[in-house]
C-alpha cells in the first residue's frame, strides 16, 4: 500500500511523504554518512560516557502507575536446583556451571526511546471529512499498529492488548544504528530546579549562550538535572518534587515547533520524563495532551528520548567549553515494540 492511499491530505506542518510514500524512520533519515562523520570528528579524548540510568530506576510507579519496574528472575533448567547451577547435578563428570536470567521489562519505565508508533492523532488523512487515529505517514491504528487477536496479562501491567507495530516498530529505528553528532544544551543552567517551561526564545537564548551549533542531522540533548534527581532518591521518587521542579520544554509554544521543524534535527533527547510539560496546558476545543509529542513523532517521524542520564556528560562538556559529542543509541531491534530501554554511549 502506498502513502498516496494511506492519505490524500496530511497535518499542516508535517513532512510526511518527503522520505518517500512508505517511509517508516522519519528525520532518521539524516543520519547519514555526513551526519555520522560530523560525530566522529568530535572525538578528541577517547573517552565515553554511558547516558543510561539503572533500568528500576526511577523506582515503583509513583511516576507513571501504567509502568513498573522490570522483575528480573531465574531461568528454569530441567532438573537442576535454581540456587545451585553446577550441570554435575546431572552429570558428575560435567565442571560447568551455568546461570541463565529472565526479565519482564516495561520497555518505556526508565532510560527510552519512544518510537513513531508511540504517539499518534485523530487526523481526517483520507478527506472523508471524519478524522481517524493515524500515525506517521499515514499508517493506520488497527491497521499498521494493531493490538494481538488474544488478551495478554503480565504481573504488573494488568489484562491488557498486546501491541503489535507492524509498521514504525521500535526496530526500523535500531536498523538505523542511530549515530551521529549529539548537542547537549544545558537547561539546568538557566533554569535551575525551578519548573519552567522553556520556549523558543529561552531555548535559542541557552543554545547561543553556550556557544552551540545545531546543523541538521544533529541530535540535540537536553540536560535538565532531573534524572541527577531520580538518582539521588535511591529508588523512591517523590513524584510531586519532581513533577513541579526542572525544566521542560513549552509544546504549547508554536515559534518552538516551528524550530523543531526547521532545525533539521534527527531526534530530540531529554533528562526528563516526556521531554516536554505534562500536563501540557489546556487548550480550546479539541486539542493534544503532549503537542511536543504529536509534533515530533506523528508530524516530523522525529524520535524522543526520555530519562537519559545527562549530568556527568553536561559537566564534562561545561568544563571543556564543548557542547558536541559522538551519540551511539541504537534500541533493542525488538520486532513490533513502540518504545525500547537504550544504553546509549557518548564519545568525547
Amino acid at each position: 500500500m502506498t502513502g498516496a492511499r494511506r492519505w490524500t491530505r496530511r497535518p499542516e506542518g508535517s513532512n510526511w511523504g518527503e522520505f518517500g510514500p512508505d517511509d517508516q524512520i522519519g528525520r532518521l533519515n539524516l543520519l547519514g554518512p555526513d551526519a555520522v562523520k560530523r560525530g566522529l570528528a568530535e572525538v578528541r579524548e577517547g573517552r565515553s560516557f554511558c547516558l543510561s540510568l539503572p533500568l528500576d530506576l526511577p523506582g515503583g510507579s509513583t511516576l507513571n502507575p501504567r509502568r513498573a519496574p522490570p522483575r528480573h528472575f531465574a531461568t528454569a533448567r530441567a532438573g537442576l536446583s535454581n540456587f545451585n547451577h553446577a550441570l554435575a547435578q546431572h552429570d558428575p563428570d560435567l565442571t560447568d556451571v551455568i546461570c541463565d536470567d529472565a526479565v519482564l521489562l516495561h520497555t518505556q519505565y526508565s532510560t527510552q526511546w519512544d518510537s513513531l508508533a508511540h504517539a499518534g492523532a485523530l487526523f481526517d488523512a483520507d478527506g472523508d471529512g471524519v478524522a481517524e487515529p493515524v500515525y506517521y505517514n499515514g499508517w493506520r491504528a488497527g491497521e499498521h499498529v494493531t493490538g494481538s487477536d488474544g488478551t495478554e496479562a503480565c504481573q504488573g501491567c494488568g489484562d491488557v492488548e498486546g501491541v503489535a507495530a507492524r509498521r514504525l516498530g521500535i526496530e526500523t529505528m535500531a536498523e538505523t544504528c542511530v549515530q551521529g553528532r549529539g548537542v547537549l544544551i544545558d537547561l539546568h543552567a538557566i533554569a535551575g530546579r525551578d519548573r519552567v517551561a522553556v520556549g523558543r526564545d529561552a531555548l535559542l537564548g541557552a543554545i547561543d549562550a553556550q556557544g552551540a551549533e545545531i546543523e541538521p542531522g544533529d541530535i540535540l540533548c537536553l540536560h535538565t538535572g532531573f534524572a541527577d534527581a531520580v538518582i539521588a532518591m535511591g529508588g523512591q521518587p517523590d513524584a510531586q518534587a519532581l513533577h513541579g521542579a526542572f525544566a521542560v520544554l513549552d509544546g504549547h509554544d508554536p515559534a518552538l515547533l516551528n524550530w523543531i521543524s526547521d532545525s533539521g534535527i534527527a531526534a530530540l533527547v531529554a533528562d526528563n520524563y516526556a521531554v516536554e510539560q505534562s500536563p501540557a496546558r489546556a487548550g480550546d476545543g479539541p486539542h493534544a495532551a503532549l503537542p511536543l509529542h504529536e509534533h515530533c513523532l506523528f508530524k516530523l517521524g522525529l524520535p524522543l528520548g526520555e530519562l537519559w542520564h545527562l549530568g556527568p556528560l553536561n559537566a564534562h562538556l561545561r568544563g571543556q567549553a564543548r557542547n558536541g559529542f559522538l551519540l551511539t543509541a541504537p534500541p533493542l531491534r525488538l520486532p513490533g515494540a513502540v518504545g525500547s530501554p537504550v544504553t546509549p554511549v557518548a564519545t568525547v
